[in-house]
């Protein structure tokens, strides 16, 4: 069998350069210090959305929560994925800004059609089941060949968004930020890239599990919490352009 890290994932944290420590440790980074480290940083995330959904109901412009949120969690991650070994210490400041980001985000919706914030985290949470559901009966295997597409999905997708902001800038507004079918399909595409992107996560778990130290367990929530919200934020574009639309 090939070196383990020679494979690639569509999340920066799973990639080679992360595992490829030669440094031992006698704990090792496992599926419970991952699944309790998840459980914090989702609490942390929930708490601040509330929060945030109660200003805007007060009145508070929570736009600012948004753009900040997302530049931090972006400059975050440059960060985590030049120093990883200060994951145990941004991740939960990523989990923060994350929050702050989601939560200015999901106020507008939970301010003009009150369930969908409520219906997008039911989603994303019967999905991440069914694709666990589906990786671990292996109905779907992650072969290199479903690995190559779905990181290269993941790219074009993000170069599309990166364009898209650009042109924002100069006062072009894209399709996909509007309400057309067209962009209701990209949003869908870009869901079940997300949806697929939750096996190469699943795998690389599995691979390193008990092999590496743990605080890379911080790592591996990180990747983890980069797609949930991936899928969560594309399910919600999704429904709240289908209520507009009907």
């Amino acid at each position: 069998m090939g070196r383990l890290s020679n494979y690639k994932t569509n999340n920066p944290v799973f990639s080679g350069y992360f595992w490829d420590d030669k440094k031992t440790s006698a704990k090792k980074m496992s599926v419970t210090g991952i699944f309790f480290k998840s459980i914090f940083c989702i609490l942390i995330i929930a708490g601040i959305t509330a929060y945030i959904w109660k200003l805007n109901e007060q009145g508070m412009s929570v736009r600012w929560f948004t753009l900040g949120g997302m530049l931090a969690a972006i400059i975050i991650s440059i960060v985590i994925s030049v120093r990883h070994h200060w994951a145990p210490i941004l991740v939960p400041l990523y989990t923060i800004a994350k929050g702050l980001f989601l939560g200015g985000f999901s106020a507008y919706a939970h301010k003009h059609f009150p369930e969908l914030p409520y219906q997008a985290i039911g989603v994303t949470i019967v999905t991440f089941f069914v694709m666990l559901i589906l990786y671990q009966t292996r109905i779907i295997i992650v072969t290199k060949k479903l690995r190559s597409v779905i990181i290269s999905s993941v790219i074009s997708i993000m170069v599309v968004y990166l364009i898209s902001w650009i042109l924002s800038f100069f006062g072009i507004k894209p399709y996909i930020w509007g309400n057309s079918w067209f962009a209701i399909a990209f949003n869908c595409i870009a869901a079940i890239v997300a949806s697929f992107s939750l096996l190469l996560d699943f795998d690389y778990i599995e691979r390193f599990k008990n092999r590496v130290p743990k605080w890379k367990e911080w790592l591996a929530t990180w990747g983890l919490l980069a797609t949930l919200i991936w899928l969560y934020v594309e399910t919600l574009r999704i429904m709240q352009k289908l209520a507009i639309r009907f």
